[in-house]
């Protein structure tokens, strides 16, 4: 099943930039062969289910293993079955609409 998500990780108990384990993360999603994009707040994702899935558990594990104890993310998920939709088709559509 093809999804988008919009994914943001925050780890908690570090420095107040969280640049470093960010980058981690989008180095995992690079290596996954991922369509994403980077927004200011978090990481808009889209492929198959369990490779995306697979790739959020790769990025707490990652992220673990560089000594933080606690991460807190948020994960908003979108799936249709009537037709396969990009993120990057959507504010294109919005734009024109203004």
């Amino acid at each position: 099943m093809f999804v988008s998500i919009d994914f943001c990780l925050v780890p908690l108990g570090v420095s107040t930039s969280i640049a470093p384990y960010i980058a981690i993360c989008q180095k995992i999603i690079e290596d996954k062969g991922l369509v994403y994009e980077l927004y200011p707040n978090g990481t808009a994702i889209e492929g198959d289910w369990e490779k995306v899935f697979e790739c959020i558990k790769e990025c707490h594990k990652a992220v673990h293993n560089e000594g933080v104890v606690r991460i807190y993310s948020t994960l908003k998920v979108n799936t249709r079955k009537d037709k396969k939709q990009s993120f990057r088709e959507k504010v294109p559509k919005v734009q024109v609409a203004l």
